[in-house]
């Protein structure tokens, strides 16, 4: 397999919000990393699995102060929080950021395997040497926290249920959500070992009270309002859940 040149994939939304991801990580895993540009200071949300580095790569990243969020420990989203001064998330799952193995950060479960790639990040890359770097948070959010940038404002949510720490920003002059992998427009996943079906129904129910106008999520599209609803009252029902990991998976292999 070749060795990419360009590892990441920039879209430029509105508002000053850049949709980032990497293009040779199977569709089905890539985390969705979010830069959000504020006067004062920028925002990474989420920082994908951290095989190649991102600041080097999107020198934008670093015109101004940089705070680096994860929403939550698993390895697809904070592979490369080791990168940044200012880590931030929330506490209750800081000791598997600060100590990350292939299991507390679910990277044991089957989806980092050889067609999780369609180019090599570096020569010599292979996924079963693939490891989540220590990145210590310098910083705790928790519910109802303010993350100020100068001219924009974000609250913190603590959202468990997917995983104990989740959690997800939301600005209410925009009505827009980075909802981490709480709710985005796939299958949900509530069936790892520190995931809590119940708890993530009770703050999905959280989530039909807010204004939203656009949510942003850490996999796949953004959408809005009317879809999130729809979305949260299918897993209500009984859907969009992955009852079996490996069934899942191969029926997604090789799917574009």
């Amino acid at each position: 397999m070749r060795v990419a040149r360009d590892w990441y994939d920039v879209e430029t939304l509105n508002d000053g919000i850049c949709r980032i991801h990497e293009r040779h990580v199977a569709h089905w895993l890539r985390c969705n990393i979010w830069h959000v540009r504020g006067r004062d200071r920028d925002l990474v949300i989420d920082t994908g699995m951290g095989v190649r580095p991102l600041q080097a790569e999107l020198p934008s990243m670093t015109e101004r102060p940089l705070t680096a969020i994860v929403t939550h420990s698993h390895f697809d989203h904070s592979g490369g929080l080791h990168e940044f001064a200012h880590r931030c998330g929330h506490c209750a799952e800081a000791h598997v950021l600060s100590d990350p193995t292939l299991q507390n950060t679910v990277a044991d479960t089957g989806y980092v395997r050889a067609d999780t790639f369609t180019a090599l990040p570096y020569e010599g890359f292979s996924h079963e040497n693939y490891i989540v770097k220590p990145a210590p948070l310098t910083e705790y959010l928790d519910e109802g926290d303010v993350i100020d940038l100068g001219d924009r404002v974000f609250k913190v949510f603590h959202l468990p249920g997917h995983s104990p720490g989740s959690i997800a920003l939301f600005e209410e002059r925009s009505g827009v959500l980075f909802s981490g992998d709480v709710v985005y427009d796939g299958d949900l996943i509530d069936n790892l070992y520190h995931s809590d079906a119940d708890v993530l129904s009770e703050s999905l129910e959280r989530l039909k009270t807010l204004p939203v106008t656009t949510v942003h999520g850490g996999h796949f599209k953004s959408f809005g309002r009317e879809r999130m609803v729809e979305i949260i009252s299918e897993y209500q029902a009984g859907e969009r859940r992955i009852s079996n990991a490996s069934d899942w998976l191969s029926s997604r292999v090789g799917v574009p």
